[in-house]
């Protein structure tokens, strides 16, 4: 509905015969001779409205009464209010202006003025609800806009996790271990992910990366689908030349990710290249394949490299049966498997019993 009507609380019939005069070309008039007179107009045409001209001193309902009625069910933020008053007292402004009036008319009219002031407001009033209305749609359109880049991002997320799954399991399958092995694995880094976080917060992991490591992890052996199976499933110790290449998995497995393996998010990507490629770099820098140091490692590949060696001491493989939890325990703290952060083994003692609790929830089956 289109806002072409003037409503006017004035209860001096020579004055509001004045502003009728001023304005009957351009807008179509309401007068009211006092505030409840006002109101009754107000709500019968509300829509039609485009500003209310309030004298102060009506009978009825003077000025104040009826701003205090309006403001109650918000109407000033919706019609611009100016008031009409003979008195020039700054207290009686400063009182207008909490209410919401826009401005002031003074008595006697000054017609150039008063037709200015009221144009000016009506304009003003405008543009305000009509930027309004624009930030409204803005802010829906934007709303469904992130509705639908969350939905694409499940989707995405739903398409990396059947990948990575897909994978992990060929891997697993040839290895010949249990889908368990991966869920632990993921469980395990956030688990320790968890426990680094809380403890030192120079790291920056936060839940997020935590889930996005737990999904990478899944992938750290990728590149044993390089490895001969005679080399990946012979029972006795191996020769220095298929060590060799059995630690040639790491580089093989960052090879694999990074030329053959699609994945849409970005930062699971880099974790699961940097994980594949260093979760067998120790702390002493007597790791491969690449010899890192300290924290020349990514904290995400010392959090997998240690779960990792947990794993496999606590789980029976072709070449040895498993070791107890406590036993794996006191071999990882002790060094046998390589050397560790020192923040790393404090985070890993925080959580012993978790990862005992993940070892019964997730064992393989006999």
């Amino acid at each position: 509905m289109k806002r072409d009507t003037i409503l006017i609380f004035e209860d001096n019939e020579i004055d509001r015969e004045i502003l009728v005069e001023l304005f009957r070309s351009d807008y179509k008039i309401l007068e009211a001779a006092n505030g409840k007179e006002g109101i009754a107009l107000l709500n019968a045409n509300f829509g039609s409205i485009a500003i209310a001209l309030l004298d102060n001193l009506m009978p009825v309902m003077d000025g104040f009464t009826v701003l205090e009625h309006l403001k109650e069910k918000k109407v000033l933020s919706k019609i611009p209010f100016i008031m009409i008053t003979g008195e020039t007292s700054p207290d009686l402004e400063r009182k207008g202006y909490e209410y919401g009036v826009v401005s002031f008319v003074k008595k006697p009219y000054q017609a150039d003025v008063v037709k200015q002031v009221v144009y000016n407001a009506i304009g003003w009033f405008q543009y305000k609800m009509q930027l309004e209305m624009m930030v409204k749609k803005q802010n829906i359109d934007i709303q469904k806009q992130n509705s639908i880049l969350r939905q694409q991002t499940k989707k995405l997320n739903s398409v990396n996790e059947i990948l990575i799954d897909s994978l992990s399991n060929i891997v697993e399958f040839r290895n010949m271990e249990s889908k368990q092995h991966i869920k632990r694995i993921r469980e395990y880094s956030m688990c320790l992910g968890k426990s680094m976080m809380k403890l030192y917060p120079e790291y920056e992991l936060t839940p997020e990366k935590l889930i996005q490591i737990g999904w990478a992890s899944a992938m750290h052996d990728i590149g044993k689908i390089a490895i001969p199976d005679a080399i990946i499933l012979k029972p006795a110790k191996l020769t220095p030349d298929e060590f060799e290449l059995i630690k040639s998995h790491t580089t093989k497995g960052a090879e694999i990710i990074q030329h053959r393996v699609r994945l849409n998010d970005r930062a699971i990507y880099d974790y699961a290249y940097d994980i594949a490629r260093h979760h067998h770099e120790k702390y002493d820098g007597k790791g491969y394949p690449d010899g890192l140091k300290g924290d020349e490692i990514s904290i995400a590949a010392q959090i997998v490299s240690l779960v990792d060696v947990y794993d496999a001491l606590t789980s029976r493989r072709v070449y040895k049966m498993a070791y107890e939890s406590d036993k794996a325990y006191q071999m990882i703290l002790n060094g046998h498997s390589g050397t560790f952060s020192p923040k790393l083994l404090k985070a890993f003692a925080e959580v012993k019993p978790s990862f005992e609790h993940l070892l019964a929830m997730y064992r393989d089956e006999d």
